[in-house]
């Protein structure tokens, strides 16, 4: 207990939150209502002393190594868009990632949306989306 007040502290003081501090894995969250709603996952993590520029190209890179299709980069944004469709449907799944300035790092954000009907693991997911936002650091 002492230790995560010591921690929370830390962070608090070095303008960093908790949960910017964990993990891709212990960020990763879900909502929705598999196969009655679209569900959303989404995860982040920050990677203090990577540059935006070069995190964005790098979670470029690792997003077309995960398949999708349709890959844009909006530099001014630091946002990446992209889809893929694996269901035989012609209904996407869409992934947007996000790099921003922190400090002298970058925070990584990723969503990852599947449409109502469609299903899959969030262990899958979660795999997937933490290696994309892993890339950024290297």
């Amino acid at each position: 207990m002492l230790k995560n007040t010591l921690l929370a502290s830390i962070f608090t003081l070095a303008g960093i939150s908790l949960a910017q501090a964990q993990t891709c894995e212990k960020n990763f969250k879900v909502s929705g209502i598999p196969l009655v709603t679209a569900v959303s996952y989404k995860s982040s993590q920050s990677f203090p002393k990577v540059k935006q520029a070069e995190a964005l190209k790098r979670l470029a890179q690792a997003v077309a190594a995960e398949g999708f299709s349709g890959i844009t980069v909006d530099k001014n944004l630091g946002a990446i868009d992209a889809h893929q469709e694996t269901s035989g449907s012609g209904r996407p799944q869409t992934l947007r990632v996000v790099a921003r300035s922190q400090g002298g790092g970058t925070l990584v954000n990723a969503v990852f949306n599947i449409q109502p009907g469609q299903v899959t693991t969030n262990e899958v997911v979660r795999s997937g989306i933490c290696t994309i936002i892993r890339a950024a650091a290297g």
